[in-house]
């Protein structure tokens, strides 16, 4: 898992020029079940639609060419969802064995149609969504750049947010006493979950984080726990704290109501981390539902996919904050032109060896070539399923 990566100026001979002699040897497969160090939730527990969330599962991919190049993407689910994206994975997995990595739309076209009869959006992307990552990993070390460099970056940091110290099963001392460190450690904004069954408790949140934060970012997350009617309610009771968005006022697929919403209120409207294609993105752009649209790369298929969402949503002239996964997400967001947000979490952090840097309230567009992170020895630890998958076939490493 952490083989030492080769030098900048070997990225960029391997192969030959571009390296379009080297192929695909192997492809390692891991699932993960990271422990969160407490139950997290947020409107959707407190309706009872979810249980709380005590662990994530991670599916990572580790792409191995015959020159000796490697490249790491991850996707992810909660609660449900981590052994089938696992299972699917290791399906289809071999049609990448013997191919050029560098051809990455076409090797994301066929993992797709591997799985198509099962759908193409899903948990039959999110699979997919580590080995394309890993492939974009994989380009921009070859090439020896950073992947936001790679794609065209028009900024070397990016405004963030912090997002998991705002949870409603942290009482309103907690997430005020986070609040405070978050902006310590050189957070550019806060967002805290809203969406409780009695709304008097949602303003007496948003009220004392305002209060606390004074004239700071501060945005809401309502998880899609509200109806049309108790959205437009909400909303105008919240214009007073004036708010950078509204997340997620209503039913992800609602984009419709999303689109009446964001006509009706002042506070711009947040939404799009749930969808898994980008069919589902375009819908929303199309209605004018979003003033900032939050894809998810893992969800929607890798960053291939996202791409193109990026570039529909810049001819819509809307601004990004993309969802989770700020590994992956901060060099997409360096590479969008209006204007973006990323999300900081500090859930995945024990996965990784490196740290993200912070400061000023933007997140550092890391230096290291490709995505920038390598798995720790915790990951191997972690680890409960393994397979290699190479020109002999599929091998499973554990069990």
């Amino acid at each position: 898992m952490n083989t030492p990566s080769p030098s900048g100026e070997a990225l960029r001979t391997a192969g030959g020029p571009g390296g379009a002699a080297d192929r695909i040897a192997s492809v390692t497969l891991s699932r993960v079940d990271l422990p969160l160090a407490a139950p997290i939730s947020d409107a959707k527990v407190l309706t009872g639609r979810q249980r709380p969330l005590t662990s994530v599962s991670m599916l990572f991919a580790e792409i191995r060419t015959e020159e000796g190049l490697e490249g790491v993407g991850y996707t992810y689910s909660k609660r449900a969802g981590g052994p089938g994206q696992y299972a699917h994975a290791r399906e289809v997995a071999h049609e990448l064995v013997g191919e050029d990595p560098s051809d990455i739309q076409r090797l994301w076209t066929r993992l797709v149609w591997a799985g198509a009869s099962v759908g193409r959006s899903g948990l039959a992307v999110q699979a997919i969504a580590a080995m394309d990552i890993a492939l974009w990993d994989l380009k921009a070390k070859r090439a020896g750049l950073p992947l936001a460099k790679l794609l065209g970056a028009h900024r070397d940091a990016v405004d963030c947010y912090n997002t998991s110290g705002g949870f409603l099963s942290s009482p309103l001392e907690q997430v005020v006493e986070n609040t405070r460190a978050a902006r310590a450690a050189g957070i550019g904004g806060i967002k805290i979950k809203v969406g409780h069954p009695d709304r008097r408790v949602d303003l007496a949140r948003v009220a004392a984080v305002r209060e606390e934060l004074g004239d700071f970012p501060l945005m809401v997350d309502a998880n899609q726990q509200w109806n049309r009617s108790t959205a437009v309610r909400m909303g105008r009771l919240l214009e007073e704290f004036d708010l950078v968005w509204i997340e997620e006022p209503l039913d992800a697929y609602d984009a419709e109501g999303h689109a009446a919403l964001a006509r009706e209120l002042a506070t711009p409207i947040a939404t799009g981390e749930m969808l898994t294609s980008v069919a589902e993105h375009e819908e929303l752009l199309r209605a004018g539902a979003v003033d900032f649209m939050q894809p998810d790369a893992p969800r929607v298929g890798g960053i291939t996919p996202f791409l193109e969402i990026m570039a529909r949503g810049r001819r819509a002239g809307v601004r990004m904050a993309p969802h989770f996964a700020m590994e992956i997400h901060l060099h997409l967001a360096a590479a969008y032109e209006i204007d973006p947000w990323v999300e900081h979490f500090d859930w995945l952090q024990p996965l990784f060896e490196e740290r993200l840097e912070i400061a000023d309230g933007r997140m550092r567009v890391p230096d290291r070539p490709g995505l920038g992170f390598s798995l720790s020895e915790r990951a191997r630890e972690w680890t409960a399923q393994k397979a290699a998958v190479d020109a002999d076939g599929t091998r499973d490493l554990l069990g």
